[in-house]
């Protein structure tokens, strides 16, 4: 009998906080989850990589190891589960510093937990690139695991899927057919420069070189190479990330602005771009973001 979906929608719940835990449980026991809680960083590193969950909410302060120095861990082993940091820190720079540890979003302590369920959902609406189960927030949770249940880690960390050495092979080729004027001939391939992107497969490079991004950073590049030279301001790419692009009622505040702006710090850091000699994304002052023109 095949495994029902909803028993693929596992969160992993690190957190020192006893009752915090609890409250988080509940929320997104509510929401479809098999939560397994623990109390510590390296106990929570541990259960991202042995159960590979579709979401992780992070403390910053805990012992042992603290919020940004697991998230990092948990991005070292290259797992893409969804990550909410949570932070009683409201400095612009511990935001900025969750971000660039490779959360996905983050959220103030203390929170309301109808907001939580909501930020769990508008990351849910994003595109998953290596799955195809369809994601429901409605639907009765699995039986909660707790942190005793769980084994030791695997000795090993997951790795870059089968497929990368024959798409690596491919591109060599696929790199000199496209160019930026006619990169919707290239079997769903965008490009700009010597930067392609493939929507679907969820793959970067520069110049035939495979690049490692988040999925927040992934989003945010492929929003850019979509619109081209079309500015894209800081409240807009926040609602893409949200999944309500379409939508103009939401608040979009100044907090939400500086996480797009940490995310872009990452983002060009790895595509290598100068932001004062760039040579792919401009900063369009006082509105946004944009391609860069196609002249060198």
């Amino acid at each position: 009998m095949s495994t029902p979906v909803d028993e693929l929608k596992t969160a992993v719940i690190i957190e020192d906080d006893a009752e915090i835990r609890h409250i988080l449980t509940e929320v997104l026991e509510s929401a479809g989850f098999s939560t397994i809680s623990v109390g510590n960083g390296i106990d929570g590193v541990r259960a991202v990589l042995t159960y590979q969950p579709l979401l992780a909410t992070v403390d910053v302060n805990m012992p042992g190891i603290d919020g940004f120095e697991a998230a990092r861990r948990i991005r070292a082993a290259q797992s893409d589960t969804y990550i909410i940091m949570l932070t009683g820190l409201n400095d612009e720079a511990d935001v900025v510093a969750g971000l660039g540890a490779g959360a996905d979003d983050y959220l103030l302590k203390p929170f309301r937990p109808r907001e939580l369920r909501a930020r769990v959902e508008a990351l849910l609406r994003r595109t998953r690139g290596d799955t195809t189960v369809p994601v429901s927030v409605t639907s009765a949770p699995p039986q909660a695991l707790t942190e005793s249940s769980f084994p030791a880690a695997r000795p090993t960390t997951s790795a870059p899927a089968a497929s990368t050495d024959a798409t690596a092979a491919a591109l060599p080729a696929a790199s000199a057919a496209v160019h930026a004027d006619d990169a919707s001939a290239a079997d769903g391939w965008m490009a700009h420069r010597d930067l392609l992107l493939h929507a679907e497969n969820r793959l970067v490079t520069i110049d035939g070189e495979d690049l490692d991004l988040t999925r927040t950073e992934f989003d945010l590049l492929a929003t850019l190479l979509e619109s081209k030279r079309r500015v894209r301001s800081k409240a807009d790419l926040t609602l893409v990330l949200r999944g309500e692009s379409y939508v103009t009622s939401y608040f979009v505040g100044d907090a939400d602005k500086r996480a797009v702006e940490a995310h872009m710090t990452n983002l060009r850091r790895k595509l290598g771009d100068n932001p004062t000699s760039p040579r792919y994304i401009e900063t369009v002052r006082g509105v946004g973001y944009r391609l860069t023109s196609e002249l060198a």
